[in-house]
């Protein structure tokens, strides 16, 4: 029965990637004083939290709200129309009650009845009737109201032959087990069914939900704790049953690591046994019920370990435990709890406020970086409030006598039986003493430091070199990657976006890891700051098996602790012979060879993978804990299967065997070397990482000379520290702490893999456009497998190695968009106003992207759709401009002279360009003698807040929130010490000398009701300025998108992964967002399915180069454009990508005053260029039978995927998800037409000021 507002994916939406933040709250009485006067307050908490809810295009229809309590037994008694039965000696109910959303068709809710009432049976409860639950619909909005389910409340008895009714936990089983089969069974979803708590919730706003239950206005509902919740989602696809509260808790906050969270918990199934729930629990699985979200996934597994015997707060702080790895102080009691029990689950990581109750207790705890704040207060009559925020009730301060806010990793907790509020220690204290956590941890994990050293081996360089070649390795990635990073143990930085093809478009031999993207929290959830918040994050992690999740003993932590999860060969040694000679039962290691015959191609490398995955299957059969996946069996008949595939592979083979948590994956790795190699193998489920070939380059170059001044060793060692350094920035980029809750995460998206092999090897992953398979990816590895084993062993390459080119432009190397061609083509046409010329450089730019350099070139104009208009009926180029921008650009990453040059460019146009993130100085807001403006009309406010004061803020016509940027999403900006000089520290109010890097989160914004919170503050700073959202294409940035329309942004701007830098991890600029195509085109798909692209408007930008991209762009769903690259080429940029180093030798993107001296930019070289896009805008447009840019937005029917590819992977792709169109009624916009209602005059600013307007007029 459908419950929700959407159908599920289409086109490039998919639910899976919905969102929620909340407000979240519960009013408690400490002494279990039941009244109805509780449930009264409670309601006005959660009304007092309708600004953390939200309701879409449709404002009648909210996003949920509900509350929980406990079960009102007077209450349940006058309405039940059955007999209840009496209750317990010790007061507990002996009956379960639950509302059911039922299908309102009689014959389908009659069907459903009967099954749920045949599944009670079966599990020995008795149905003691049913209650047909009475609702006041009259308030509800039309997409609510039309997918409201009928409620029905259930009341269920233990078996009537016992001599003591059933009561307590085993009657809260007996109902677990009846529910969660009813839901498997008869899709029946209950809010709870329970002896202990009733939830009333839905799709409503928190000022609807009183009147739409009406018991809830009954004097005899009596509880003595109430649990409210306010969701806030992104989309207006919401749907009845993920309203919270959930069973057990009320979770305000994002789950990153959901997806691998779940995938181990199907997992451990196979292994979970208690005698507290009779039967065979292969019944109740999965646990994890598919198509919920993740606060639901959640509760469900929480509700398994309380059912399976462990109290609510042991099973919360299973869960969300606090920051142990790195807590040098704390008790060794406490730190063994934690460890021990780390072996037996991953953290469930993000931000998480988390109130839970089980009816008698009640409590919170904060995630460990403590990013979604709670407040609580008790009063002098018994109360306790907690809440999202003060201010929920009106307590005057004179009857509070405690107060405090929610620390990270602490439990707020009250007992209401107990009649006390139990301190954080006494908990955790009670808990660490209820088994030897400390002697079973000291039995059982092993320390890979202990384990016996084995012999070092060094590989001549001839074996190097052959390896090299076969997997694929380049000059320059020796020279820009491994070199660096062995050296100095960081992580390498470039500067400029990259121009090159994706790999499924590349005409070159790519490796699988090039197919997939980096995830990236923004606005709903934060990323982490891995410098600042160090302490909170940790790389350890431990490979084994686990045991029964539900039974813990000695044996549940016989595992290997790994201080970091990249091992060297020494290291993989130690592994490999832990049990060489039988001493350590339950440590058995197996290594299976991971190669594929060459002459077999596809076929070959499929089979290759079955027998690896059968191989694994037999080596767990037969006793091993450690499974090591190694492709060093390569040689002239043999290729390596890819690394991340055979990796996949294996651990969906396993998790779909239900065998996957009884072994730890290791991976010996020729094709691995890069930071995103490594957190893709960990984030696919290798617990240890051996990237071997990288460490022998590493030792090969250090004994060769080119990493100088290092023993092999100590290089070796760097480059160690800087993959897990990277590792750590990448997992930090989705707000994920620890690389436990990292290990099979799958926080990544394939661009270009082919919908079987991602449902295959890499299941759960979003592959949106399809793309190559088996047999291309054999055919990719099989090219660089040539080049090692060429068929004339005669035959020698001019060069040892390939050149590479991806970081820097090579003849022999990739294509570049900008290459030394099209740089001077453009150059010399701004300069000396030449269209003619522009035109070639605009047919060359086209010419490479139709070729593949490019998405958005494999789309063709259908030019028969509309009948072409004489141009000189195309709107002019002059009205065109104006929906032109140039990008972020700071001031300290380019100079003066340039910035100053696109900004009066961009005056004299009547476009906008932006300060980036680096502020303004005051004397450019006003005009020049010459009447030219040097003032920047989109300010831009991003996390480091540099620059940014009232005076910045008013002097705008728009303000940008930046919320990510397209060269390194998820990361905050960084301007080098050696770039801050005094100049630019006076203006970003900084300190000369000093590197400057701008936080990865906001730290006001750590969900999207804090981002309204700033879009509501910067629109009363400046009333008439537009309030920009900057966001960076991911798979889900069309519900993000949706969501801060309805925090009332005026302008959300889509950036591509291409976009440019002035500095940035070279990992970062290469394998973190996609193409804007993709995300545009899901966010006009989203906005227009949530019928609300009328009320936004939609920018793009990532490489923006020439007219044909700007139409390809309105015709997908922008209405405004915004260049970077572009202009500070015709200001005279000349692509030498060291704008990290202050070394530009144009003056473009340099501090330094003698360099500054060479640029020669000149504003009109900007004009020109933006005009020339205009005009080749109108040609197309006149082509097309447009007269306008307003004609052509969101008009996808003229854009054609029909185009002839000439490239030997890109014929696997489908864009048609690209130019999917939602139903839409007719007259919908396809833009904005409506301005945001940003409730302006309501502000209390103009209560004030109109107090105040005497004493100020009068001084």
């Amino acid at each position: 029965m459908p419950t929700s507002a959407t159908a599920g994916r289409a086109g490039l939406y998919d639910p899976a990637f919905e969102h929620d933040s909340c407000g979240v709250g519960f009013v408690v009485d400490v002494a279990g004083r039941r009244s109805h006067d509780l449930i009264e307050q409670g309601l006005t908490a959660l009304r007092n939290m309708d600004h953390r809810g939200a309701a879409g295009a449709e404002p009648s229809s909210g996003d949920g709200a509900g509350l929980l309590i406990q079960l009102p037994d007077a209450h349940l008694r006058a309405v039940a129309g059955c007999a209840l039965p009496e209750p317990a000696a010790d007061g507990a109910p002996t009956y379960a009650v639950g509302i059911a959303f039922l299908p309102r068709d009689d014959d389908e809710r009659a069907a459903a009845v009967q099954t749920v009432e045949r599944i009670a049976a079966e599990e020995g409860a008795r149905v003691l009737g049913w209650r047909e639950l009475p609702v006041d619909d009259g308030a509800l909005g039309p997409t609510a109201a039309a997918v409201m389910p009928a409620f029905a409340q259930l009341f269920l008895a233990g078996p009537a032959d016992q001599r003591v009714l059933e009561s307590g936990l085993p009657l809260e089983r007996r109902a677990f087990c009846v529910r969660k089969r009813a839901e498997h069974d008869a899709d029946v979803y209950f809010a709870s069914l329970s002896s202990r708590t009733l939830v009333y919730k839905g799709m409503l706003t928190t000022v609807q939900l009183p009147g739409f239950f009406v018991d809830l206005a009954d004097p005899a509902l009596e509880s003595a704790i109430v649990l409210v919740h306010s969701r806030f989602s992104t989309n207006t696809f919401p749907s009845w049953p993920l309203a919270h509260p959930y069973r057990y808790i009320a979770h305000n906050g994002e789950i990153n690591t959901i997806r691998g969270n779940r995938n181990w918990m199907r997992a451990r199934e196979a292994l979970l046994q208690t005698d507290l729930i009779a039967g065979d629990l292969a019944r109740l699985f999965p646990i994890c019920t598919d198509y919920r979200s993740d606060s639901a996934s959640f509760d469900e597994v929480l509700e398994l370990l309380h059912m399976g015997g462990r109290s609510l707060p042991h099973a919360v702080l299973m869960m969300i435990p606090e920051a142990w790895e790195n807590h040098a102080e704390m008790d060794p009691v406490r730190r063994a709890f934690y460890e021990f029990h780390s072996a037996l689950m991953e953290p469930w990581d993000g931000p998480a406020s988390v109130t839970f109750t089980d009816g008698t207790v009640i409590g919170a705890v904060l995630d460990r970086n403590g990013l979604r704040p709670s407040r609580w207060w008790r009063t002098d009559d018994g109360r306790v409030v907690l809440a999202s925020e003060v201010g929920v009730l009106d307590v005057a301060p004179e009857h509070v006598v405690a107060k405090g806010r929610l620390r990270p990793g602490r439990m707020f907790l009250v007992d209401t039986a107990a009649g006390r509020v139990v301190d954080d220690d006494e908990i955790k204290s009670v808990l660490a003493a209820e088994h030897p956590y400390q002697e079973w941890l000291h039995a059982g994990l092993m320390y890979l430091s202990d384990l016996p050293e084995r012999e070092h081996v060094v590989v001549d360089h001839e074996s190097v070199v052959r390896r090299q070649q076969a997997f694929g390795y380049t000059e320059e990635e020796l020279r820009f990657l491994i070199a660096p990073m062995a050296a100095a143990g960081t992580e390498p930085i470039g500067s400029m976006g990259t121009d090159t093809p994706v790999a499924a478009l590349s005409d070159r031999s790519r490796l699988l890891y090039d197919y997939f993207s980096q995830l990236f929290a923004q606005v709903t959830n934060p990323p982490l700051d891995a410098i600042r918040e160090e302490l909170v994050t940790s790389l350890a992690d431990t490979i084994g098996p686990e045991q029964n999740l539900l039974e813990p003993t000695a044996a549940s932590c016989r595992q290997i602790v790994l201080p970091d999860p990249v091992i060297d060969n020494d290291q993989l040694a130690k592994i490999i012979g832990v049990n060489a000679d039988g001493d350590l039962p339950g440590y058995g290691c197996t290594t299976v060879s991971c190669c594929f015959e060459v002459d077999g191609g596809g076929a070959a490398l499929r089979a290759a993978l079955d027998r690896v995955c059968a191989e694994a299957s037999a080596a767990i059969a037969g006793g091993a804990r450690i499974v090591v996946l190694s492709d060093r069996g390569i040689d002239s008949q043999h290729a390596a299967i890819p690394s991340l595939l055979l990796t996949g592979a294996v651990h969906h083979h396993l998790v779909r065997e239900r065998t996957r948590t009884q072994v730890g994956l290791v991976v010996e790795s020729g094709d691995c070397r890069e930071v995103h190699h490594v957190a893709l193998l960990i984030g696919y489920g290798a617990a240890a990482v051996n990237p071997y070939v990288a460490f022998e380059t590493v030792e090969d170059l250090t004994l060769a000379g080119v990493i100088a001044g290092l023993e092999p060793a100590v290089a070796v060692h760097n480059y160690v520290k800087a993959l897990c350094k990277g590792v750590l920035k990448v997992m930090s980029k989705m707000g994920i702490s620890t690389v436990a809750s990292y290990t099979g995460a799958q926080v990544f998206e394939a661009v270009g893999l082919a919908r079987d092999v991602v449902d295959a090897y890499f299941t759960g992953t979003s592959s949106k456009l399809g793309g190559i398979g088996l047999d291309t990816v054999a055919a990719e590895v099989l090219v660089r497998h040539d080049r090692a084993y060429p068929h004339n062993p005669t035959e020698l390459a001019h060069r040892r190695l390939d050149v590479g080119g991806e970081y820097q432009w090579r003849r022999e190397g990739p294509v570049h968009l900008f290459n030394p061609e099209t740089v001077f083509l453009l150059q010399h046409a701004t300069r000396q106003r030449r269209y003619d010329v522009f035109k070639r450089y605009t047919s060359t730019v086209d010419g490479l992207s139709r070729q593949g350099a490019t998405l958005r070139g494999l789309f063709d104009f259908r030019t028969g759709t509309r009948e072409p208009v004489p141009i000189e009926q195309v709107e002019p180029a002059a009205e065109i401009v104006k929906r032109f921008s140039t990008g972020a650009m700071s001031y300290g990453s380019i100079s003066a002279e340039a910035h100053q040059t696109l900004a009066i460019a961009m005056n004299r146009l009547g476009a906008r360009s932006n300060t980036g993130e680096g502020g303004e100085d005051a004397d450019r807001f006003r005009p020049d003698e010459n009447g030219d403006l040097r003032r920047s009309a989109v300010k831009q406010v991003a996390s480091g807040r540099f620059g940014v004061t009232s005076e910045y803020l008013v002097n705008a016509d728009d303000l940008q929130i930046k919320m990510a940027q397209g060269a390194k999403p998820g990361e905050g900006g960084q301007l080098p010490g050696s770039k801050v000089y005094p100049w630019i520290a006076a203006t970003r109010h900084s300190t000369p000398g000093v590197g400057l890097i701008s936080p990865p989160p906001h730290h006001d914004i750590y969900s999207i009701e804090d981002l309204k919170q700033l879009i509501h503050d910067l629109k009363n700073a400046n009333p008439q300025a537009r309030v920009h959202v900057k966001l960076v294409a991911e798979v889900g940035v069309g519900t993000v998108a949706a969501g801060v329309s309805k925090a009332h942004a005026d302008v959300v701007l889509i950036s591509g992964h291409d976009g440019g830098t002035g500095a940035a991890p070279l990992t970062s600029l290469k394998h973190a967002g996609v193409p804007w195509e993709i995300g545009l085109a899901e966010t006009q798909q989203t906005l227009l399915r949530n019928g609300l692209r009328d009320r936004i408007v939609v920018q793009c930008d990532g490489q923006l180069k020439t007219g044909r991209d700007v139409v390809v762009a309105a015709l997908l769903g922008a209405e405004e454009f915004g260049f970077a690259t572009a202009p500070l080429v015709v200001a005279g940029c000349v692509m030498m990508r060291v704008c990290h180093l202050d070394t530009c030798p144009v003056g473009v993107a340099t501090q330094n005053p003698a360099l500054r001296k060479r640029f020669t930019g000149q504003p009109e070289f900007v004009v020109s260029f933006f005009e020339y896009i205009a005009e080749e805008v109108r040609e197309h447009l006149a082509a097309l039978g447009f007269r306008s840019l307003d004609e052509a937005i969101g008009q996808v029917e003229v854009l054609d995927t029909a185009v002839a590819v000439e490239q030997w992977k890109a014929g696997g792709l489908d864009l048609s998800p690209l130019l999917a169109l939602p139903e839409l009624a007719p007259g919908t916009a396809r833009r904005a037409v409506t301005a945001q209602d940003h409730g302006l005059d309501r502000a209390l600013d103009n209560t004030l000021i109109q107090l105040c307007e005497g004493a100020l007029l009068d001084g």
